[in-house]
């Protein structure tokens, strides 16, 4: 009987070894499985190439696993924010490597991973510091910068349902990266708020199929968020 759901978060990443390459779903803090990055903290791998939208919030998540020194290098679109401090500090002391990617080609750089592409032409960052050193083509008059794929040893994201098989459903806009990076990942992590009986989950919703899921991490929503939510319900109702 095919049964993904782990018995911890801690046991679905206790394989991933020194020197792997981590994608992290999230878009900001929207979609961050931060219950999964505290067991990759525990876990404690080092020497790991990150891959985020972002760099980082405040001092949790995946500010925390920066801070823990043991990120070599993060692939991101936007590094810098308001609060991202722990970035900031360990960059500037050059103990953090950064490769800056322009967001639409991240995107695609991971799911073309996924989809067993081997390179795409883009316009995206001709003529910038972002091409420097890349293959560079002019199709039907136009110029093109060549990208490559980013391909991961795990994926830690943040799903709204699943069930045993790995069958994942999402909550709006913390879908984000999540279903590509389980594609360009060799294991992939999700977290979910609920678990539902196989054939619960309508065909046409799912989002990530089972066979892009190693292992399914029940977390409990916390409290915090729901009154997050009925806050942002009753404001809504109020305009």
């Amino acid at each position: 009987m095919i049964n993904k759901i782990a018995d911890s978060a801690a046991q679905a990443v206790s394989g991933l070894k020194d020197g792997a390459t981590v994608m992290i779903g999230g878009f900001g803090t929207a979609g961050i499985p931060e219950v999964l990055i505290d067991a990759l903290i525990a876990q404690g791998a080092r020497d790991l190439t990150v891959v985020n939208n972002n760099a980082g919030n405040g001092d949790t998540g995946l500010a925390a696993l920066l801070n823990t020194g043991r990120v070599r290098k993060i692939i991101c679109s936007f590094p810098r924010q308001v609060d991202s401090h722990v970035f900031d500090a360990l960059y500037r002391s050059g103990k953090l490597e950064l490769e800056l990617t322009p967001q639409g080609n991240l995107s695609e750089r991971i799911r073309a991973a996924g989809a067993g592409i081997g390179a795409f032409y883009t316009p995206t960052g001709y003529g910038t510091e972002l091409a420097k050193g890349k293959e560079t083509r002019i199709i039907d008059g136009k110029p093109y910068v060549l990208e490559y794929p980013i391909h991961g040893d795990l994926a830690l994201i943040k799903a709204e349902k699943g069930d045993r098989w790995g069958n994942l459903t999402y909550r709006k806009t913390a879908r984000n990266f999540g279903p590509t990076m389980a594609m360009a990942c060799t294991t992939t992590v999700a977290s979910v708020h609920e678990v539902v009986a196989l054939g619960e989950l309508d065909p046409e919703t799912i989002v990530t199929p089972a066979m892009f899921v190693t292992w399914v991490v029940p977390i409990a929503r916390q409290a915090t968020q729901a009154v997050g939510l009925q806050k942002s319900s009753t404001k809504a109702s109020t305009l």
